[in-house]
This record gives C-alpha cells, structure tokens and sequence, in this order.
C-alpha cells in the first residue's frame, strides 16, 4: 500500500474496468468502462459538472473470434464534457476486420488517431487487448506446441532466462529464437 500523502482529498478519480464475456456463438465480448469525476465543480463550455458527478462515463465492447479478430465493435458515450464527443463513435467501425495482437496499438493509432477518435476511447481499446488475453483460454499461445506462450518475455517474471520460466515452462527455459 502507497504512503497516504499529506492531503487526501481527491481532485480527480478515473476509474478504468474490463470484462470478458464468452457468448454463445463461440465469440467473446470484452467490454471496457472508463468514469472520470471532479471532487470539485468542474465547467467545460456552457456546462457546470458537481462535484462527483461523471464527466465521462464511456464503454467499448468489442466481439472477437478465437483468433482476437474483431467481429463487431459497440460504444455507449453515457456522459462526455461536450455534444460533439459522440461524432467520434461512428469511427470506431474501422477496427472490424481488425486482430487484437502485435501491432494493435499501432492499428488504433492508424484507424482512431488524432481528430479522427476518441483519446478517452482509444486509452480503453489501448487496454482491452490484456482483457481479451486474459478471457479467451489459448488466445496466447501459438497453435506450433514447439512456440513458447507469447506472454513469455514480455516482463521480468516472465523473462525467458529467469526462475518463473524455469519453473513453469522448462522446455522454453533460455529459449532463442530459431
């Protein structure tokens, strides 16, 4: 737990959640909320927000198949500081077709970037590619056995020379890439 600082009351709190949601058809939903609130009033053009009261509340669902790829994709704007925010919704369509994986931030910033989306919405898309990884059972690993899981190498437990990988993955343990 941090240190308390010296003053402890809040400016700003955003709040940052995801879900994944398996479906029926075999698809997956993986569903990202983002809330920001002022502890004081808060003004933006011709309104004043009270303090507390949520200057964004937006949600991202996107639907995936079992290779990350993006089936459908929905945003809900429920609270935005301005009545042009909503035009950046209809943009989002350009990630369909689109796989969650490497390169996906790149993808966002290509289909969403500057004036043409959202910032608030792609920090959520940003994210919900850990969301989906960590829904879909297998989505990180590579079908050739003989691969190690892709999550491998991607942080310091997960380090291919270190004890974790020793432990539970043996065979990739100092791994190289052929």
């Amino acid at each position: 737990m941090l240190s308390a600082p010296k003053t402890r009351a809040p400016l700003h709190q955003r709040e940052v959640t995801f879900n994944g949601f398996s479906r029926e058809d075999g698809l997956w939903d993986i569903e990202g909320h983002l809330r920001d609130k002022k502890f004081h009033p808060f003004t933006t053009g011709a309104k004043t927000w009270p303090p507390g009261e949520a200057i964004h509340d937006m949600w991202v669902r996107v639907t995936v198949d079992d290779h990350l790829v993006i089936k459908d994709i929905e945003v809900t704007m429920n609270s935005h500081p301005h009545p042009e925010c909503p035009q950046a919704i209809p943009s989002m369509n350009a990630l369909i077709g689109e796989s969650i994986g490497k390169g996906w931030r790149k993808k966002i910033e290509a289909h969403l970037g500057g004036i043409k989306g959202c910032t608030h919405l792609r920090e959520l898309l940003n994210n919900i590619a850990t969301a989906a990884y960590q829904s879909i059972p297998g989505a990180l690993f590579d079908p050739d056995e003989n691969k190690p899981p892709l999550y491998l190498g991607t942080c310091k437990s997960w380090d291919f020379d270190g004890p974790v990988v020793m432990r539970v993955y043996p065979k990739f343990y100092r791994w190289k890439k052929p």
